[in-house]
């Protein structure tokens, strides 16, 4: 299914977020899946989600190094939701290789090999296992500088189908105010600091401090700002 990407994003700009999930769901059916960290917002997304896909295959990676927080709330949105959670983890122990990739165990040196091991090869065997046509991610603009000038609708040759980002114009506000509405949770860990929530702090995740960007926890003292599942060269935006 071939789509005109710069006529869809013209459209869909002018759409709302659950307008975008609900085209997202009928143009693709089952074929469309959707990932999700389980982090602090995630419930707004899979609140859309489900209101035109109730059984939308929802992929999780399970890093080995999750706060016990996350999978908690895991469980709890996936049965108050009734979620097809499909959890994908690393093949290898998380902790042996850290230690084994270690110089005198700061196994922080190396943050982008323990993404790529732990969190970007169970993913893409996820997408390679369920061939979806297309994929809803959770990212916004005003996350980060490397998320600003992404489209909705993109291709992403990585993965070999289309990636759909239904929040990206959303500000926190909106997001805010879209829980609220819908009564909607936020990790628990968000109460103490945790505005972007990946592995636990010995690894990657500290509370952001007042008037930091909101992914200033995530790898803190390093350059890198994205774990992978979000980066690929081979995005196109152009018309297929």
């Amino acid at each position: 299914m071939a789509i005109d990407l710069p006529e869809v994003n013209l459209l869909l700009e002018e759409r709302t977020p659950p307008q975008i999930a609900a085209w997202a769901a009928a143009q693709f059916g089952g074929d469309l899946v959707m990932s999700s960290s389980f982090g602090a917002e995630s419930a707004v997304l899979l609140h859309m989600a489900i209101q035109n896909s109730p059984r939308i295959r929802v992929i999780m990676v399970d890093t080995g190094y999750l706060f016990p927080e996350t999978y908690a709330f895991m469980e709890s949105l996936r049965k108050r939701f009734d979620l097809n959670v499909w959890v994908y983890r690393t093949h290898q122990d998380p902790v042996k290789y850290l230690h084994d990739k270690a110089e005198a165990f700061d196994w922080r040196n190396d943050v982008d090999s323990c993404c790529g091991a732990n969190k970007n090869e169970p993913f893409d065997r996820a997408m390679k296992e369920l061939a979806p046509a297309a994929w809803l991610r959770g990212i916004r603009r005003d996350q980060a500088d490397t998320r600003a000038s992404r489209q909705i609708v993109e291709w992403s040759r990585r993965n070999n189908c289309y990636a759909i980002s239904p929040l990206l114009p959303w500000s926190n506000r909106q997001i805010g105010l879209y829980m609220k509405e819908h009564e909607l949770p936020y990790h628990p860990l968000v109460e103490k600091g945790y505005l972007s929530i990946g592995c636990n702090p010995l690894s990657c995740t500290r509370p952001v401090l007042p008037g930091e960007d909101p992914r200033a926890g995530r790898w803190a003292g390093k350059e890198k700002t994205e774990c992978g599942l979000h980066v690929d060269q081979s995005l196109d935006s152009a018309k297929l």
